[in-house]
């Protein structure tokens, strides 16, 4: 007797906010941004609205009450409006010339520098600035120059192990990611949360946090000038990790932020 393979008909969905795979029985809302369809899930409906994305089916509210009274309006009044505009930015610029005058009149006139000391019966000539063949000013041997240098940003990984799981955890629980992990806990419980580092050495940490149904992996990479957390993988089964992805060392509370054990 054959075995028969079960399928189900319901095709899996992603939020486009998150990247997160919606789990059974949770409903994405649809959203327009520049002309395309976005998919959001229920925990991204306040970033989507705050990126400006417009809910499908929605208009946007837009302030049409000046083009209501500008169309009401008379031709003759419309002119007028326009033309008095036209005459009040103009103003501006017909002023600053007599301005430019009263200053100049309220300038005190120069101070009359005395006479130049003679020599053998003639007026010295004025000292000039040494300068180059090009007409540039040259600087006095043994005189540093000063210019403008660009500050130095230096990023120093921490050396030992517990050090940078440590600094990842921190970086993971400033990121947008523990809200997302504290909305699924509302409906699945207390996840298990495995904070490790394949390689002793290595400047990249993973990050995984698991229920029963469902599990996610982050990966923090501290070796980057501005250090990230991004999300490289999930699935559905526990026993899809490696033992090492097993191992709990850190707890979530209520918000999503790790702690470790």
């Amino acid at each position: 007797m054959s075995t028969r393979e079960i399928r189900t008909s319901i095709a899996q969905s992603a939020c486009d906010v998150c990247g997160r795979t919606l789990l059974r029985g949770e409903r994405a809302e649809i959203y327009v941004n520049g002309g395309a369809r976005r998919s959001v899930c229920e925990l991204c409906k306040s970033r989507a609205l705050h990126g400006g994305w417009v809910l499908e089916g929605t208009v946007p509210e837009s302030d049409e009450s000046s083009a209501r009274v500008e169309r009401r309006r008379s031709l003759f009044s419309r002119l007028r409006t326009r033309r008095d505009e036209a005459l009040a930015a103009e103003a501006p610029a017909a002023e600053a010339p007599a301005a430019a005058d009263e200053l100049s009149a309220e300038r005190p006139p120069a101070p009359a520098w005395p006479d130049a000391p003679r020599q053998n019966g003639r007026a010295a000539a004025p000292r000039r600035r040494a300068s180059s063949a090009d007409g540039r000013r040259r600087v006095a041997p043994g005189r540093p120059r000063v210019g403008f240098r660009e500050p130095r940003h230096v990023h120093a990984v921490p050396s030992s192990l517990e050090h940078r799981i440590s600094s990842a955890v921190e970086l993971y629980n400033q990121s947008e990611h523990p809200r997302t992990m504290a909305g699924i806990a509302r409906s699945l419980g207390v996840p298990e949360v495995s904070v490790h580092a394949w390689d002793p050495a290595a400047s990249i940490i993973n990050v995984i946090v698991g229920w029963e149904l469902c599990w996610y992996r982050y990966e923090v990479d501290l070796s980057e000038e501005v250090p990230s957390v991004r999300s490289v993988g999930q699935g559905y089964e526990l026993h899809e990790l490696s033992p090492l992805e097993r191992e709990i060392n850190a707890s979530a509370d209520d918000r999503g932020r790790l702690t470790l054990v």
